[in-house]
Formats: structure tokens, sequence, C-alpha cells
């Protein structure tokens, strides 16, 4: 039987190396990228985000070192720059952590949280979270997974953030290679209570839930035969490996210009020009 109370991907957690350039980068992409936001002195870490309809993306760097940011830490020093992790979407966290704790998964937290937010007529408010994670020894395809219930939607999803003049919409799929997709898709399937399926292809999606993104795992192998023109350098071996965006291609391609390249169904930013993570822009 599925959660009750995780209704499908929420945001997905690009992590990077210098937030402040990361913004800047992902704004000459074409994207609306939301003012910085800081998180407690206990996280250590800061953000931006860039909203979409009904989910995110999250560009998140450590402004200082703490044990909280640590996992996030060895994360970049392994890796480098990527999807390090994905929220879905908690209606109430408290009672989701019970369900995976009865799922044999013994939750971390659930943990509440808030940052300020400059809203548009320049006054300060606040975006209030309560999270909860699955065990940080579970990370199907090396990508950890929580989630995330806002208290506070009107000041994370605010309409002047939502439009992008690359036409991004929303998140379609997440990407993650391995070289097992059979086992790290079970894996995933069993923490969410999902049933996996196999694409023609013989890529493996799991459904994150209602009207949701689905996960996508494929070996690097699969990936390139997906977008046989795009540079991959910069991946991981086992690791997320890109975001699948719903936009309107022809803005995307005109704000891309020569850093976008044409695939069968749309246009890609290449991982070494999106801070790790391959951007496929589609209809």
């Amino acid at each position: 039987m599925a959660l009750k109370n995780v209704i499908g991907i929420d945001h997905a957690v690009i992590m990077v190396k210098d937030l402040d350039k990361a913004a800047e980068n992902y704004k000459r992409l074409g994207f609306t990228v939301s003012p910085r936001g800081t998180h407690s002195a206990h996280m250590g870490s800061g953000n931006y985000t860039i909203m979409f309809d009904p989910d995110y993306m999250e560009l998140l760097g450590v402004l200082t070192p703490t044990e909280h940011n640590a996992p996030a830490r060895a994360y970049l020093e392994k890796n480098g720059e990527g999807i390090e992790r994905i929220a879905f979407t908690a209606v109430d966290s408290a009672e989701g952590a019970e369900e995976i704790r009865a799922r044999g998964y013994p939750p971390i937290g659930p943990t509440d949280f808030e940052r300020p937010v400059t809203m548009p007529d320049g006054t300060i408010s606040a975006a209030k979270f309560r999270t909860f994670q699955w065990p940080t020894a579970e990370a199907p395809g090396g990508v950890r997974i929580f989630a995330c219930q806002h208290k506070t939607r009107e000041t994370v999803w605010i309409p002047e953030l939502m439009k992008h003049a690359n036409g991004a919409k929303r998140l379609k799929q997440v990407l993650i290679v391995t070289p097992e997709p059979a086992d790290d898709a079970a894996q995933l399937a069993s923490m969410i209570d999902r049933e996996a399926r196999v694409e023609p292809d013989g890529v493996i999606a799991v459904p994150s839930g209602g009207d949701r993104a689905d996960f996508v795992f494929l070996t690097r192998t699969q990936l390139g035969t997906r977008y046989p023109d795009v540079p991959l350098a910069g991946l991981p071996e086992r690791g997320g490996a890109g975001l699948v965006i719903a936009a309107d291609v022809a803005a995307a391609e005109k704000a891309l210009g020569a850093t976008g390249v044409r695939s069968a169904d749309g246009v890609v930013v290449p991982p070494a020009e999106g801070n790790g993570t391959m951007l496929a822009f589609v209809a």
C-alpha cells in the first residue's frame, strides 16, 4: 500500500561548491532564481530556489561546516557538484515518519526549520518546513531521499519566481546513473512503496506518486544512448545525473543558445554546464 503522507517528488537538491556562482550560472541558462536563503547556524547552509508548478529545484551550498551538513560535504568531496538528494512532498511529516518506521526504515526527524524570505515587495517573511529523512545509509543509486512538509507555501511558490525565460514548467524525470539499475530501482520502490516498471529501452522507472516526476535508473551506456550527442563528462559512476524538465522547447533553445545540445525530443544542457547536472528540456 502506497504511503499516505508522501505524495511524490517535491524538489531536487543540487549540491554546489560556490552557491552564488551557481545561481549566476542558472540565471544564464534562462532560469528565474529566488533571492538567496540562509538556513540556521545548526544547518550551516544556504540556498537558491528555482520554482515550477508543482515542484522546484534547489541549489544548495555549505556556508559554514557543521555536523548537520557533514553528509553534504562528503558528497561534494567524493562526487563534485550534482544531484545530492531528492525531496518528496509530505502531507504530514510526523505521520509520514511513522509510516516509514512501520516499513522498517527508522526515520531521522521530523525536524522543524525555517529561513528568511525576501518577498517581491521587499518585505521579509519566512519559509517554514517540517522534514523527515529515510536512514542516511539508504540512498538508492547514491541519492538520499527525504520528505518536506511546507507550512508556508505562499513564501515558497511566489508567482514572480515561477516564470522562466527558458520556458521551464515542471520536473518530469530524475535521472540516476548506476551500474545496477534494477537493484537500485527495487530499493527505492521498497522505500516509497511503489512499483518499478521497465521501459522499452530497458531503463527502469519508479513513479514517485500522483502526477509528480518519475525516477529513472539507467546505466551510463543507456544514458548515452538516450542522449547520444550530449557530453556526459563530470557525472559520477553512481549517482544523480540529470533532470528532465517539461518546457517550451523553442524558448529553451533560444535562452540556452550555444550551450544547448539538440536531442531527439528537445534541447539539453550538458552536466559540465549545469553544475554537474544534465538538464533536458522537453515538450
